[in-house]
């Protein structure tokens, strides 16, 4: 059964542009470059309410292939470079792990 993770970096008030060109310059380009972007279903950023959130879900096949994936993308060297400048312009994360319902269109 597959499993979603939905991971919610809560950002520093003001730094969301840095965050956002941090991304675009480096996050995705390691993700990419490692192949890690497979396993991605969509980044997104909070247009109302929680303003300064970047949303991210994952899907993988069970929690046997997430732990391996976290394991080895943290075991990527360009990832963690960026990583590293990343972790300064956020308050906090929240994950959540979910299921599909047994109804409904799946990503």
């Amino acid at each position: 059964m597959a499993i979603y993770e939905l991971r919610t970096y809560s950002v520093i008030v003001g730094k969301m542009g840095e965050v956002l060109r941090l991304y675009r310059e480096e996050g995705f380009p390691a993700l990419a470059a490692g192949g890690f972007d497979a396993k991605l279903v969509g980044y997104f950023t909070g247009d109302a309410g929680a303003l300064n959130e970047l949303i991210h879900v994952w899907k993988f096949d069970d929690d046997a292939d997430r732990r391996d994936f976290w394991k080895r993308l943290f075991s990527d060297a360009q990832f963690m470079a960026f990583a590293g400048k990343l972790r300064p312009l956020l308050a906090r994360q929240d994950n959540k792990l979910m299921l599909n319902a047994p109804w409904g269109p799946r990503p």
